[in-house]
């Protein structure tokens, strides 16, 4: 996925989304979730352009993408997978399932995303279904009890999505 090249039509989108929160501080983190929804991280160039927009001193906009674990200064895949790491799915063999999905999506050393720009991968410490054990979400879906070949299959079928898209009339 190429990185994105900045535009003022994308200036434009991110104003229209602060002239529906407003410019009051308070709205930052809505106003940054949005940007992201739309882009899939945080451009520097964006986060400027709301500085700038919102009145607010840049270092402030900028600590809050960087504070908060949700947001992304970096490109995130169509995809963005997360392994529970936390006590329960540890102890049911989380990190094998993990391996398996980033040895799939080509993943490797400390890359989190496919050069392809589909998958984003990453562990997190706990998604609160301890019950469902190992688990892993794609894009806030969770999938529960999930074994190696289980997560290679899933990723298969999101591969032949892109590959082979319904059509649609």
């Amino acid at each position: 996925m190429a990185l994105l090249e900045t535009t003022h039509r994308d200036f434009a989108n991110v104003s229209k989304i602060i002239g529906r929160h407003g410019k009051g501080q308070q709205e930052l983190v809505p106003i940054l979730q949005e940007v992201q929804a739309e882009y899939r991280y945080l451009p520097e160039e964006i986060l400027s352009h709301i500085s700038t927009a919102m009145g607010i001193p840049p270092a402030t906009v900028y600590g809050v993408a960087t504070f908060y674990a949700q947001f992304s200064l970096e490109p995130k895949g169509k995809y963005v997978i997360r392994v529970c790491d936390g006590t329960a799915c540890h102890v049911r063999h989380s990190m094998p399932i993990y391996e398996a999905i980033r040895k799939k999506t080509g993943l490797r050393g400390k890359r989190i995303t496919s050069a392809d720009g589909l998958f984003t991968v990453e562990t997190v410490a706990c998604v609160g279904a301890c019950g469902l054990a190992p688990v892993i979400t794609i894009n806030d879906e969770v999938y529960a009890q999930m074994t190696p070949e289980a997560a290679e299959m899933i990723i298969d079928a999101l591969m032949n999505r892109e590959v082979n898209p319904v059509e649609t009339h």
